[in-house]
Formats: structure tokens, C-alpha cells, sequence
């Protein structure tokens, strides 16, 4: 079961930062970013990882795809709630 709160936090960390994430210039600050957000889906309900990854399991851990991944979780995550 995905709980509204897990779905809010989710939503919180994952909004911060995509925000940031997209108009950062720095390629150390997106790393981190990346390795912030890669380390949290391995602690998430895998319940509410199967329902922002479509079923991708290197969904938010591939870097060359991290941008779209970001924002396609923000999207799911905020229809959620």
C-alpha cells in the first residue's frame, strides 16, 4: 500500500531537486543530485517505485537519461497526490 505521506515526501525531495537539477551548470552538483536521488529510490516503497518507473529498474539511476527520468517521477508523483 502507498501511503499519501510517502507519496508527499517522494514528491517534496524529488521537486527540490529536479528544480535545481535543471538549470544547475555545475556537473558536481548534478552528480550529487543524481547520487541523492539514485540512493533514495533504494530506500522508497518499492510499491511507489513501480508506479513512477514504469517498470524501468534503472529508472533515476541511468545518467543518461537522469533529466527526463526526473521529471517524468515529478509529473507521476504530483498526479498522485
Amino acid at each position: 500500500m502507498i501511503t499519501k505521506d510517502s507519496i508527499e515526501t517522494a514528491y517534496s525531495f524529488m521537486h527540490q531537486k529536479q528544480r535545481i537539477y535543471v538549470y544547475s551548470t555545475l556537473d558536481w552538483q548534478k552528480d550529487d543530485i543524481e547520487i541523492a536521488i539514485a540512493s533514495y529510490v533504494d530506500d522508497m516503497s518499492k510499491e511507489l517505485y513501480d508506479a513512477i518507473s514504469d517498470g524501468r529498474e534503472d529508472f533515476l539511476r541511468d545518467h543518461k537519461r537522469f533529466r527526463d527520468d526526473i521529471t517524468m517521477a515529478v509529473e507521476k508523483l504530483e498526479k498522485l497526490l
